[in-house]
């Protein structure tokens, strides 16, 4: 998959996604535009997940289509679009029998790439862990907080075309994550991240994200900058939602 001349990264059209009677996902449209993080906020079960996991075909949508770099991701190699697409999912997923820069060369490896050792160590420096101390330590000997950097760092290892994090700093104590914070602002401003990023903490989106997208129960009810979405809430749910987490303007 080739980086094109599109302006969106990622785009969802009309995307719906049912599991038995439930509705996960109705009708929702969102760009991902390049080098901007969106967050998307809401309950839990309000299909903020399962969206971004349409995005490298975790789930395949049951109506509509979701587009990467201009090209439908229903005709791509779900495989192939994983490896090409940076994810870190809450609990991490490091292989526990792999050592840490094995675990962050993992991606490299299975492209094929020569240079996977190097590019893991690479990685590893950019979220602040010093490759000859951490690489050869197993993801047991971790933090929760080094263990979640280990696999931003496997995620960015590639240098993927957008990065996918499922509420990756929430199982974090508040310094820990308020340290990871940062470093993800780091990394968005040194590399031009793309990213989406899924967080039940509407705080948490409004400091990192260029634009937060409010889900409930499986609709997009608004799309805007946090400057947007504080000035007008575009329902009552949203204005409610943003009350009681008070960052209301």
């Amino acid at each position: 998959m080739t980086l094109s001349n599109t302006p969106e990264v990622g785009l969802a059209e009309r995307v719906s996604k049912r599991y038995g009677s439930l509705v996960a996902l109705d009708q929702v449209s969102l760009a991902v535009h390049r080098g901007e993080c969106v967050a998307l906020i809401g309950e839990s079960g309000s299909g903020k997940s399962t969206l971004l996991r349409c995005f490298n075909r975790l789930t395949d949508p049951d109506d509509g289509r979701v587009l990467l770099d201009g090209r439908d991701a229903a005709g791509l190699d779900p495989y192939e679009l994983r490896r090409r697409t940076g994810y870190v999912p809450q609990d991490g997923g490091l292989l526990p029998h792999w050592r840490v820069r094995r675990n962050v060369a993992l991606v490299p490896w299975l492209r094929g790439e020569d240079e996977a050792d190097p590019a893991a160590e690479q990685a590893l420096r950019l979220v602040g862990l010093e490759p000859e101390r951490f690489g050869p330590r197993w993801p047991r000997e971790l933090s929760g907080g080094e263990r979640q950097r280990v696999a931003v760092a496997r995620a960015l290892a590639t240098r993927p075309n957008v990065v996918l994090l499922d509420e990756p700093f929430g199982a974090l104590d508040a310094i820990t994550r308020a340290d990871l914070q940062a470093t993800f602002l780091t990394l968005r401003r040194e590399l031009a991240l793309t990213a989406v990023l899924v967080t039940h903490d509407i705080a948490e989106a409004f400091l990192l994200a260029d634009r937060v997208g409010v889900l409930r129960a499986g609709r997009l009810e608004q799309l805007g900058t946090p400057a947007e979405l504080r000035a007008e809430p575009a329902t009552p749910y949203v204005r409610e939602l943003l009350r009681r987490a008070r960052v209301t303007g």
